[in-house]
């Protein structure tokens, strides 16, 4: 069940618009001047190339116009003036060649232009208000290679495309050849903050701290909601490295034996072995109090039989004895499972990146081209974010 959240993002109207209605507004938001500059021919020789800014106006425009190929995208601006011109490009010359289009591509990719570009618009829109930081959610998604299958032992020496297997949401095991795309996402706009690609076969969890670095550097996350897949120490560690909690399901199949007066959850039981009743937390302090006295049981000694007290017995446990057991919130805990719930908001931005734009429609090889093909997909998205914040402002 996904929850409905407020968000700031209007992608959906963007694409419900005609395309020359809504390049103009998507490039209102972008200064690709300093990215074009270092894209320019440094050769004195031959007649005078594309305008690099319009190329790279247009490699950007393709996937926010389904467009997936560069034969496809060749197409396009050959057929279409209007689009060719929203680009920036020459009306007075035949559009860019295919091979021109895909050596400008590689030239993005040696440079690594997209990820600077998308890490540059990542801060804008935190300056502008629209991403927010605070709660991240983190996933990764399976990315079909445009690539050869080969042996998952051949693959590996390679370290681009190989064979990954995961459950989907219902339980299912599915298995692709190709890459992960991982994802840290602002739970409030459901932009992307950080990404990273992978080998199929790179276990989710071993990403996960990285990502929380990279978000951590340029917001103030103070939760990271994660699946039951990131359940691991090292993940909770990360999260705390960076002042944040980790909000993760346990995953019972790896679930060993608790600590004895300890149940599963991190919840201490009383001495007649009742589960203890949370009652908040004092920085890493976790206060449990006597199931009785709070009206949770109906204990047959009562209060008596663990404490003097008329407020009952109170337990209190420190998150650092086991940061994956204990958690601020506690687990299971309504705050918790409110905190845990907007992690679909990352399984919205991966359906937005895969459905709306060209994310899973790879017709590149190795792993740097399909992280630019995927840098290009998640910058359509902030920029997009910019220009629909930007037009409300001026209409407002």
């Amino acid at each position: 069940m996904y929850i409905l959240q407020e968000s700031l993002f209007s992608f959906e109207e963007l694409q419900k618009m005609q395309s020359k209605d809504r390049l103009p507004i998507f490039f209102s938001s972008l200064d690709l001047r300093p990215y074009a500059k270092e894209l320019r021919s440094r050769s004195p020789r031959g007649a005078d190339g594309h305008c690099r800014q319009g190329i790279l106006r247009a490699l950007l425009a393709a996937p926010f116009e389904g467009i997936d190929t560069f034969t496809a995208l060749h197409h396009r601006l050959s057929t279409d003036l209007r689009f060719r011109y929203q680009c920036g490009l020459s009306l007075d010359r035949e559009a860019p060649s295919i091979s021109t289009l895909s050596r400008v591509f590689a030239e993005i990719t040696k440079k690594e232009l997209a990820k600077r570009l998308f890490e540059d618009l990542v801060a804008r829109c935190r300056q502008e208000g629209i991403l927010d930081g605070s709660h991240v959610a983190i996933d990764s998604t399976a990315i079909r290679a445009y690539e050869k299958k080969q042996p998952k032992r051949k693959s590996e020496q390679t370290g681009n495309a190989n064979w990954g297997a995961k459950l989907d949401s219902f339980g299912n095991k599915i298995t692709w050849f190709g890459y992960k795309l991982h994802l840290a996402v602002d739970t409030k706009s459901e932009l992307p903050l950080a990404l990273e690609v992978t080998p199929a076969h790179v276990n989710d969890g071993e990403r996960a701290p990285s990502l929380m670095e990279q978000a951590a550097s340029k917001a103030n996350p103070r939760f990271f909601m994660l699946d039951a897949g990131y359940d691991q120490l090292k993940v909770y560690e990360a999260a705390r490295n960076v002042k944040a909690q980790a909000i993760i399901p346990l995953n019972l199949r790896r679930e060993q034996e608790p600590p004895a007066g300890i149940m599963a959850n991190g919840t201490p039981c009383c001495s007649m072995g009742y589960a203890m009743t949370y009652w908040g937390a004092d920085g890493d302090m976790l206060k449990f109090r006597c199931p009785h006295a709070t009206g949770k049981v109906d204990c047959p000694l009562g209060m008596a039989a663990c404490s003097s007290s008329n407020y009952g017995m109170v337990v209190k446990v420190n998150v650092k004895e086991d940061l994956r057991r204990y958690c601020n919130p506690h687990r299971d805990t309504k705050r918790w499972k409110e905190l845990y719930d907007e992690r679909t908001s990352v399984e919205r931005c991966n359906a937005r990146l895969k459905s709306y734009l060209t994310a899973d429609a790879l017709h590149v090889r190795g792993i740097k081209k399909v992280a630019t093909h995927l840098y290009l997909n998640a910058i359509v998205l902030l920029a997009s974010a910019m220009a629909a914040s930007r037009s409300a402002k001026a209409v407002a």
